[in-house]
């Protein structure tokens, strides 16, 4: 898993180099096509959640997986709600949890150490994702989270100053969970940045984002899921898409009827935006809770 990791990182890294000048050169905003791509890549990387619920219910004693469905979709429809009535904490709440998933989901090894201190520093590393646009693309990551109805950025706290040192912390810290790792594990980590912040620097902050959300964290997550269903990549691949199939359809399908829904009171780039910042933000606060009750009862078996 080292040298895949390794070598996924070294492709998306000169694929961010590759596609910069290509997107200076065509100057187009590909809102609609950021949405196809995170639902065919992205999405698909958490559809086996099912799988993982019916395994969690299992360790606690339960055999059928409804439980685990009703409450799947008890959190997800509970975030949406409380977006639409209070939407700078639940947003803000939602960038600080996905700061955290995505530090330590892209965190390719195991990293020990006291409980407090180790979530805090994937909370750092992962902070990149966030902090990267606003620093360098500051207007245009305010206006999406105007169409959010998300303004907690512009207060006057968050001066590029501010940003800059996050974005230092952010590096420091990937360098300091790396520190007793294999050179090529240092290499991922340090990649890693650098993709993020040249996707960053020459493109729009929804591409940016959805291509370091799909080709980098989805892909990585969903290569280890993989491996997990099969030793053999190829037998792994066959059973991943699979079983992905049925959750990423219907998910889909959701997002689809959400976007055609909204864009009979916003534009259509506006109805998108929330759709996809929206529905990633009522998927992820469960995927992480099932991860994270996973990961501590499995460990206690």
């Amino acid at each position: 898993m080292e040298k895949i990791n390794f070598k996924h990182s070294i492709i998306f890294f000169n694929f961010c180099i590759l596609v910069s000048p290509i997107y200076l050169i065509i100057n187009f905003e590909p809102v609609i096509y950021c949405l196809i791509l995170i639902l065919i890549l992205g999405i698909s990387h958490g559809a086996l959640d099912n799988i993982k619920g019916a395994k969690l219910l299992k360790l606690f004693g339960y055999r059928s997986t409804i439980s685990f469905y009703l409450s799947y979709i008890l959190i997800s429809s509970s975030i949406i709600i409380f977006w639409l009535i209070f939407p700078n904490t639940v947003l803000l709440l939602f960038l600080v949890v996905a700061a955290y998933h995505f530090g330590k989901e892209d965190t390719v090894f195991s990293f020990k150490g006291k409980f407090l201190i180790s979530e805090f520093l994937f909370f750092l590393k992962g902070s990149a994702v966030i902090i990267a646009p606003l620093l360098l693309k500051r207007e245009e990551t305010n206006e999406i989270f105007k169409i959010l109805n998300f303004n907690v950025f512009e207060a006057q706290f968050f001066k590029n100053e501010f940003l800059i040192s996050m974005l230092c912390l952010s590096f420091l810290s990937s360098l300091y969970i790396s520190k007793k790792e294999t050179l090529d594990l240092k290499g991922i980590m340090i990649m890693d940045f650098f993709s993020l912040i040249i996707l960053n620097l020459f493109l729009s902050p929804i591409l940016a984002f959805t291509l370091y959300f799909c080709f980098l964290h989805s892909i990585r997550h969903s290569i280890s899921l993989i491996f997990e269903l099969d030793k053999s990549f190829k037998s792994g691949l066959r059973k991943f898409i699979k079983k992905a199939i049925p959750l990423t359809i219907i998910t889909v399908v959701i997002f689809l009827l959400a976007v055609f829904f909204l864009n009979n009171f916003y534009m259509l780039d506006e109805a998108i935006y929330k759709v996809i910042f929206i529905g990633l933000a009522s998927l992820t606060f469960p995927h992480i809770l099932l991860e994270y009750l996973l990961e501590k009862n499995e460990k206690r078996t």
